[in-house]
């Protein structure tokens, strides 16, 4: 398993990492549970996506200057191209996150703590995956294979969902949650569980923890084969992962209000899914550029968003016009 990550710099990494948390929570949460204004999570936002490109930046000179200019280079792309990746698809978690907090009547004051576990357990999440994917790679090239077909397999059954709201009612995990335990009709505060009666109650709050953790798993399936479709370094796939996670509480905050304007993302993301499931199918015959995969990528995001912006949604059937 080839890596350019020294003992010094994945110590560096997991330092940064742990100050960069200790310093999100302390500073938004900031007197007490409150909501987010879209200022205070543009700023947040800016914030984490400069601090990524600072680490590229400083990532590529200290390749460039160990193993020369074009190692340097290619390290600084594999990484920008995978941050790119991962924070596309990170959106379709937002619009996840979304559905589940106004299915369950979230408290807004309330949204900040359920995403912060959900973020920490993503990280988690994803780096037991990516040295798991990283060990059998390292032994097993026809995996790549495996992964381009599930990535294209994904990304046709996400085009073909694009646009259709999921039914909540019918999920499997909330089904079995409401059938196996006790769960309340309110919240509690910030409280997961509650004793009523001498029995354990639990609040919609922890179902919607719950259902966060299982779309966590679900995104890292699909989004961690999609980076080693870029590298197989673990250390460029796990910090392009992490720094994508990281701005993921701010970014939801930035676009809980703008999700319906940017209704044709899903069809972009599905694409970007394909393509890249394409480029692991041929990474025999063609290899292709890893300038070619980002800018590819840049471009069908790109499109996507402009599109929704140009083209506004239908309204839905009979809304009133």
């Amino acid at each position: 398993m080839e890596t350019i990550g020294s003992p010094m710099l994945w110590g560096a990494f997991a330092a940064f990492v742990v100050v960069a948390l200790l310093v999100d929570l302390v500073l938004m949460r900031h007197g007490g549970p409150h909501k987010v204004t879209f200022k205070e999570a543009a700023w947040w936002s800016v914030g984490w996506i400069a601090l990524a490109f600072v680490f590229n930046a400083a990532l590529w000179w200290y390749v460039s200057r160990e193993s020369g200019a074009e190692v340097g280079n290619r390290i600084g792309l594999e990484f920008l191209t995978g941050y790119l990746v991962e924070k596309s698809l990170a959106v379709d978690n937002i619009f996840v996150f979304l559905m589940l907090f106004t299915y369950f009547a979230v408290p807004e004051e309330q949204r900040q703590r359920v995403l912060v576990i959900g973020i920490l357990g993503a990280i988690v999440l994803r780096s037991v995956l990516i040295f798991a994917g990283a060990l059998l790679l390292a032994k097993f090239h026809w995996i790549l294979y495996v992964f381009g077909a599930f990535l294209v397999f994904t990304g046709i059954k996400m085009l073909m969902a694009a646009g259709k709201s999921p039914d909540l009612e019918q999920n499997p995990v909330l089904k079995w949650m409401r059938s196996h335990l006790r769960l309340t009709d309110d919240y509690h505060d910030s409280k997961l569980s509650i004793m009523r009666d001498g029995k354990r109650w639990f609040t919609p709050l922890f179902a919607v923890i719950a259902l966060i953790g299982v779309t966590d798993v679900i995104f890292a399936v699909d989004s961690i084969p999609a980076i080693f479709a870029i590298t197989a370094d673990p250390f460029i796939v796990l910090t392009s992962n992490v720094f994508a996670v990281l701005g993921l509480r701010a970014m939801f905050f930035l676009l809980q209000g703008m999700a319906d304007r940017f209704h044709l993302l899903p069809y972009g993301l599905a694409a970007v899914l394909v393509f890249i499931g394409a480029k692991m199918l041929l990474i025999d015959v063609y290899k292709i550029p890893i300038l070619v995969s980002l800018l590819g990528v840049a471009a069908i995001i790109g499109t996507s968003i402009a599109a929704s912006l140009m083209l506004p949604p239908k309204p839905e059937p009979g809304a009133k016009a």
